[in-house]
């Protein structure tokens, strides 16, 4: 954007989530009709005040469309035979159609076997090692929330992705990777050509000057500056990071990894932290809840 324009225009990740889950609330009802319930059982090991806030969010979530929702919150102490105990009665439930268990799991539990254990099509989290392979060959089912979230996002806002540059900051497994995946799909959400940038990537800003579409998502925050925006781009804020702040009740407010005030006076379009990504992952979550339980059908 030129010195002289309007700053970027704030793409409304609640405003187009509410959407969703309205369209949802009208297939729920009508499975309903049909004598099929959608049910998502949550798991929550630990304490972790975080995790604890994204378990109670998606569990109002599911009760604002009619998803029938089976509530786990288990000590810190859990071990993993216990653990992967429940994923089995849970795989084996017909009324669970969709099993998500909260990550960051304690570390004395090994997060790839739980998530192996996990019936691949009640995987509404889209990690198991079958989703993600076919995720990969362009047969992709249930989509990782994060970034069907991302996509989402920017087809509601009439960007477009075909032939565009997308430069990913992140390659994490939840995030970056099956991004990078799904934009590289021959496909109306994808088409895009795209560049990945991490941790040992050689002068990032250097590949994030040439993004058309830039999304950051590597958990660090405000580290996307606005001189690392090419003019016009399209910035999608993925990170949430806590940072202090003792003028807030809580003692934190939340960030993204982009400096927010100085990118959205260069980018075209820009997502805040809180309410842009957040609410529509949990918006997919409802959707992959829905698809899991009709194909189960």
């Amino acid at each position: 954007m030129h010195p002289l324009s309007m700053s970027a225009k704030i793409i409304d990740g609640r405003h187009i989530a509410e959407q969703i889950k309205t369209r949802i609330r009208a297939k729920v009802q009508q499975l309903a009709e049909t004598g099929l319930n959608p049910g998502l059982a949550v798991i929550l090991v630990g304490e972790d005040p975080a995790s604890i806030s994204y378990v109670t969010a998606k569990q109002k979530a599911c009760q604002e469309v009619g998803i029938r929702s089976f509530d786990h919150r288990l000590p810190a102490s859990t071990t993993q035979k216990q653990l992967m105990a429940l994923i089995a009665e849970l795989n084996h439930n017909h009324q669970v159609h969709g099993i998500l268990v909260q990550l960051p799991l304690p570390s004395h539990i090994d997060t790839h076997a739980v998530i192996e254990a996990i019936d691949p099509n009640k995987d509404v989290d889209g990690f198991h090692p079958i989703n993600v392979g076919r995720l990969v060959i362009g047969q992709g089912r249930l989509l990782p929330c994060t970034p069907r979230a991302v996509v989402e996002l920017l087809i509601s806002s009439q960007v477009e992705l075909e032939g565009a540059h997308v430069v990913i900051v992140g390659r994490s497994n939840i995030v970056g990777r099956p991004l990078a995946n799904m934009l590289l799909q021959k496909a109306k959400t994808g088409n895009a050509t795209v560049t990945v940038c991490h941790s040992r990537t050689k002068d990032i800003s250097v590949h994030t000057r040439q993004a058309d579409i830039l999304v950051a998502a590597m958990g660090s925050p405000n580290t996307i500056t606005a001189d690392m925006v090419r003019p016009g781009a399209v910035v999608i804020d993925v990170g949430v990071n806590r940072i202090p702040d003792p003028g807030r009740k809580s003692g934190y407010r939340l960030v993204g990894d982009v400096d927010f005030e100085a990118v959205k006076e260069v980018a075209s379009m820009i997502t805040p932290v809180p309410g842009g990504v957040g609410p529509m992952t949990i918006a997919m979550l409802l959707a992959n809840t829905v698809l899991a339980a009709t194909f189960q059908q």
